[in-house]
């Protein structure tokens, strides 16, 4: 099936050069003195900011001489080529055992290379996330045995670690992804130390491995927002093993959602759609809620697909799971998010990648009516993305308007990827920049990037 022309907005990579700054407090002319040094080159800022805005490759010396200072041997330098040779977190590792040694050893690893692994890039392409997911869904968990060293962890201290859980979330979901990470991955190292070096029995075990699981899928997510694709890929392997290791079939699913939707911001469609189809093949027993949300990934994978069949199918088959659920459900508390505002919003892209935008600006409308304001992420999303359907249907003016009402509530709760959506809505606007209509949201928007 061919793509139709949809109302996504591109991902926005940033660049292994732009990292390595970061990390080392360097500015561009910080980076062109360091070439300038050995090589008695001139040193002009604007060769460093060409090397990462325009795709220019440094010279040989001018290579050798950063691989010096930062420590890169110079046979990494010819093997990986500018700019892979640039330091980061290393590979996202996923040959660990299904075993719960290898997924201490996996949830080890990401603790380890996560939050120096600050690049915009995918390190796992679709292929290596489909092969994981297929091993996820074949492998048998085995039991999780009790363990009898180190100091004893109760049910308590589990129920307060798990009590700690909704705060998370709500921090999350308020705060933004590059606000959030540090904190989760600290969780994160908490609940794998006392894997690790405590004693408790089976049951504490497995919820102690739920629990990981769930807080590598939330720094995964928090990773995502902020653009740091790699690092999220490496917390949604680990949380993927932990699920498994705990036999939580539906809450390893949540986590190949999240893997399909980053499949799908990268243009990787199929690769989304055989996630999203393992995720709800694989789930189990799950309540009607927790279903639809599930459906609602494939059903938006298929429209990035083209595939108007299987789409509306889908749609359907997931609203009536919706019209299913009721408050005596024993939903799992990371579907609490999923509330019928979410269903229509999720519907409203549906269509917009269908190039359905009239359907589609009907959703946006209700879901935004029906979403709380404390959702201001989510309603960055939407707003900007019910901006893009109005201008599709040839009213520029109040995309603009919804634009500068999207803008505050990202600067609110920080998000690339909205950052990314809210430019890519202003390219499409068919007016320039000298437009006084614009002029406004242009200078918004540079503060927004800045």
């Amino acid at each position: 099936m061919s793509r139709s022309t949809g109302l996504r907005a591109p991902v926005r990579l940033v660049h292994p050069l732009s990292v390595v700054r970061e990390e080392r407090g360097w500015t561009y002319q910080d980076v062109v003195d360091i070439v300038a040094k050995p090589t008695r080159r001139s040193a002009d800022r604007r060769k460093a900011w060409k090397w990462e805005h325009w795709g220019v490759e440094p010279d040989g010396e001018s290579q050798a001489a950063l691989a010096v200072e930062l420590g890169v041997p110079m046979d990494e330098v010819h093997r990986l080529g500018w700019p892979g040779w640039l330091p980061d977190g290393g590979p996202v590792r996923t040959g660990f055992p299904w075993t719960r040694a290898g997924t201490l050893q996996a949830l080890d690893d990401t603790l380890e290379h996560a939050m120096f692994d600050r690049r915009g890039f995918m390190k796992l392409g679709g292929g290596a996330l489909v092969t994981l997911a297929g091993q996820w869904l074949t492998q048998h968990p085995e039991p999780v045995a009790a363990a009898l060293a180190g100091g004893r962890i109760d049910a308590q201290l589990v129920a307060d670690l798990e009590d700690g859980l909704p705060r998370l979330r709500r921090l999350e979901a308020r705060l933004g992804g590059p606000r959030a990470r540090h904190l989760l991955d600290a969780e994160l190292d908490t609940v794998t130390g006392i894997l690790k070096e405590a004693s408790y029995t089976d049951e504490v075990g497995q919820r102690l491995l739920r629990l990981g699981a769930e807080l590598g899928r939330l720094a995964g997510w928090s990773s995502f927002d902020a653009g740091l694709h790699a690092a999220a890929q490496r917390y949604w392997a680990s949380g993927l093993r932990a699920a498994h290791t705990a036999d939580d079939r539906a809450l390893g699913a949540n986590i190949l959602k999240s893997l399909s939707l980053q499949c799908y911001d990268h243009g990787l469609f199929a690769d989304s759609h055989a996630l999203a189809a393992a995720a709800v093949d694989g789930a189990g027993e799950v309540t009607p809620r927790t279903l639809a949300m599930l459906l609602l990934r494939q059903a938006r994978a298929a429209a990035a697909c083209g595939d108007r069949t299987e789409c509306d199918r889908l749609l359907s088959t997931a609203e009536t799971q919706m019209a299913r659920t009721n408050t005596g459900d024993d939903d799992p508390s990371w579907t609490g998010y999923f509330d019928t505002a979410e269903f229509h919003a999720q519907t409203a892209a549906c269509h917009a990648d269908l190039g359905r935008p009239r359907l589609a600006q009907r959703h946006y409308t209700t879901a935004l009516d029906l979403m709380p304001a404390t959702k201001r992420r989510d309603l960055a999303t939407y707003t900007v993305q019910n901006a893009r359907t109005h201008n599709a249907l040839g009213n520029a003016d109040h995309a603009v308007h919804l634009l500068e009402t999207a803008i505050p509530m990202i600067t609110a709760a920080p998000s690339q990827r909205n950052a990314a959506r809210a430019a890519a809505a202003r390219a499409e606007l068919p007016l320039t920049a000298k437009d006084p209509k614009v002029q406004c949201l242009d200078q918004m928007l540079a503060k927004l990037a800045a």
